[in-house]
């Protein structure tokens, strides 16, 4: 069973730079409280990276 990570969002994306929005979208966010559980991978991570300010780590499974 693969790695997962569930990142929930903490901030909203308005008045914030068009990347980090996009980001956030890419991701599968786009309203604060909202979680989503992903994949950990090296891509995911350096998303959530890029935006620690948006999002936060609830949870690391497996």
């Amino acid at each position: 069973m693969a790695k997962t990570i569930v990142v929930k969002q903490i901030a909203s994306a308005s008045r914030r730079p068009a990347i980090q929005a996009a980001t956030l979208k890419g991701l599968g966010l786009g309203k604060i409280n909202r979680t989503r559980e992903l994949e950990d991978t090296p891509s995911v991570r350096g998303m959530v990276n890029k935006i620690p300010h948006l999002v936060t780590i609830v949870e690391e499974k497996g």
